[in-house]
């Protein structure tokens, strides 16, 4: 049977415009995209003047914006710039960082469960930072230290178990939940082996807050994130080419694995920054690329819009956390555990349906 141009459907078409530098490059630009990425740094920036003005010490939103260009008064000077302006900022580099993390293991798994949370990257963070608080005793800078290298570590482990002449996605979600078990075990054991006081300081660590952080937790985690970054979004175009497939990516001159390797270890090293500053703050890298992508309705990566959706929601459930059970002060991550734990069975049941689990 002939088909006419009548009997096909209308395809939805999107608007995507080029333009063309001074020095001639074009640029592509998605309107959508744009105006959502606009709105989502003017909600995190919202969420971060409402969060410095919380607390105690209750400031208007007008007064943190005068304090912070210097027409405060010695008190709201020390109240913002000693006490929550740091804490606002790690939030901000904390839920960028494991949104950008989980964005680049979900395209390069081509799998929405391909985050962090559930490849052991998280885990092994935090057997790294028990370790140290355990059976080493040691202080922050260890634990953040410990932390680092745990995460690390484990990265490395998934990916050498999961190589068998190249790295399949599939192959590599199975072998990090593996890990994941493994480690969480670990975690298990290091607690039972602590005494009261050490296991006390690990589980508080192991929930994740934004408790206490200074500037100390800031300076590290900004120097991080000012290398890798714009490491990962340099590599923002042979990444949307790995979502594509490896021989799809190949035939278009993608070197596959030495992208793959170098946007992994990023990955790595950026959630493993992250969780050493804040402790495992768990499904931030599940959920802000797949919401990103959902209210920006552009194929890739997304690496912006995750960043600003990662930073927003994180900023939002920590004064969710802080403001909203009377005078007990929840951790941040037991706030994004039931958010989290929420959309991951709405993903779940989502996937189902459309026959993709």
């Amino acid at each position: 049977m002939t088909v006419t141009p009548e009997r096909l459907p209308a395809a939805r078409v999107r608007t995507v415009k080029a333009i063309r530098t001074p020095g001639g490059l074009s640029v592509r630009v998605d309107p959508r995209a744009a105006v959502a990425g606009l709105l989502l740094a003017l909600l995190a920036l919202a969420a971060a003047v409402v969060l410095i003005g919380s607390g105690d010490y209750t400031m208007t939103p007008g007064e943190v914006l005068a304090t912070l260009l210097g027409d405060g008064t010695a008190m709201q000077e020390f109240v913002v710039q000693d006490l929550r302006l740091p804490r606002v900022l790690v939030a901000l580099l904390v839920g960028a960082g494991l949104a950008v993390g989980g964005a680049v293991f979900q395209t390069i798994t081509r799998n929405p469960l391909g985050s962090p949370d559930m490849l052991g990257i998280g885990q092994g963070s935090t057997v790294g930072a028990l370790t140290v608080i355990v059976l080493f005793q040691g202080g922050a800078t260890a634990v953040a230290g410990g932390a680092v290298l745990g995460g690390t570590l484990t990265g490395t482990a998934v990916y050498l178990l999961a190589w068998k002449r190249g790295v399949h996605g599939f192959r590599l979600v199975l072998t990090g939940i593996g890990i994941a078990a493994i480690l969480t075990a670990c975690i298990h054991y290091l607690i039972t082996k602590a005494n009261l006081v050490d296991a006390t300081r690990a589980v508080l660590w192991m929930t994740g807050s934004l408790d206490g952080r200074d500037w100390s937790h800031f300076w590290p985690l900004l120097t991080a994130s000012a290398v890798l970054l714009p490491l990962i979004l340099a590599y923002g175009r042979p990444l949307r080419m790995l979502e594509m497939g490896d021989d799809a990516a190949h035939a278009l001159g993608v070197r596959v694995e030495r992208v793959r390797v170098v946007l992994l270890t990023s990955a790595v090293l950026l959630v493993a920054a992250a969780t050493a500053a804040a402790g495992p703050i768990v499904f931030v890298a599940l959920s802000a690329p797949q919401l990103a992508r959902r209210l920006t309705r552009s194929p890739g990566p997304n690496l912006g819009a995750s960043a600003l959706m990662g930073a927003a929601l994180l900023l939002i459930a920590d004064w969710a956390a802080t403001n909203t059970f009377d005078e007990r002060r929840l951790p941040v991550g037991v706030v994004t555990g039931v958010v989290g734990g929420a959309y991951l069975l709405w993903l779940l049941v989502t996937e189902r349906r459309a026959g993709r689990i």
